[in-house]
């Protein structure tokens, strides 16, 4: 069964430009779109002055504000599958369960509705770190002007090549799409004395050092996909530096980001990584975050 991309709206500017981006998205990998809400009945006393105490004037709203952003995309791309879905419940949990559902979620990254909405800040970053799937945050004003040839699919890769193969399989799959190139992109640094090994040292000297060793790692990655997705262009790139730093400084160039995520969990709760939390506060283009396995 082929899996919808879905967008979260809330009736914000955020959430729109999320929903236009989704819409293109599916128009590109002729994909059916779902549109969705998250909603829960609120009880206040403004609401209560207005007679919209009753729940199902509540969600009579809810559907018709989705069903509203829907006729947006129809309007404009006609030959578009759109659904739409009112998710009664708690935010998070409505958004990750519609994640799980989908080929990728995709909300505003700074959104709330005051009424019946979610907020996109603690709400999306808690829904990044419980997903199964991609989610992809869209900023304000973003527009399809962005996608504009010539600007490339930045994508990080750190580790062994099976460490990040989920989130290059995405940044393929989406250059592919949209003709465009990869950029991959590896950062590293020094490490600490006390981190060499025999074992290391014996690797970084049939290397070469430490840059080519960091190459060659880049190289290796990125083989598979190479085969898999042999008309998309890539493009190596290997910086010393924090990852995070190295990343942003693609981002200008860039009509989306994408990062792998492992979710850190601490005695608070669980938490994204420091670079895709950097990324993610930062980069001016719409940014992937990628589960991995």
């Amino acid at each position: 069964m082929t899996c919808p991309i879905t967008a979260g709206v809330d009736g914000t500017e955020e959430s729109l430009a999320a929903l236009a981006w989704a819409a293109r998205e599916a128009v590109r990998r002729k994909l059916a779109l779902r549109v969705v809400h998250a909603w829960r009945y609120q009880t206040h006393e403004a609401l209560e002055a207005i007679e919209a105490a009753d729940p199902e004037v509540q969600v009579g709203w809810a559907r018709e504000a989705v069903g509203e952003a829907a006729r947006t995309v129809t309007e404009r791309y006609p030959e578009l599958e759109v659904s739409t879905d009112v998710l009664e419940g708690d935010s998070v949990d409505s958004l990750v369960a519609a994640a799980a559902e989908a080929e990728m979620l995709v909300l505003g990254s700074r959104g709330h509705s005051r009424v019946v909405g979610f907020l996109v800040g603690s709400v999306g970053q808690q829904v990044i770190v419980e997903s199964a799937r991609p989610v992809v945050l869209v900023r304000a004003g973003d527009e399809a002007a962005s996608e504009a040839a010539g600007r490339e699919i930045v994508v990080g890769q750190q580790g062994e090549p099976e460490d990040g193969a989920e989130a290059l399989r995405f940044a393929f799959e989406t250059a592919a799409a949209r003709g465009a190139t990869v950029r991959a992109v590896r950062a590293w640094t020094l490490p600490p004395l006390f981190a060499y090994s025999p074992g290391s040292l014996k690797l970084l000297d049939e290397a070469g050092g430490m840059e080519p060793y960091e190459r060659k790692a880049l190289t290796a990655a990125l083989q598979p996909w190479r085969e898999r997705f042999p008309d998309v262009p890539v493009t190596e790139h290997v910086e010393m530096g924090s990852a995070g730093q190295v990343l942003l400084s693609m981002a200008t160039g860039a009509q989306l980001m994408v990062v792998g995520r492992r979710a850190h969990r601490t005695a608070v709760g669980a938490r994204i990584g420091s670079v895709a939390h950097g990324v993610l506060h930062h980069a001016g283009c719409p940014v992937a975050v990628v589960p991995q396995a």
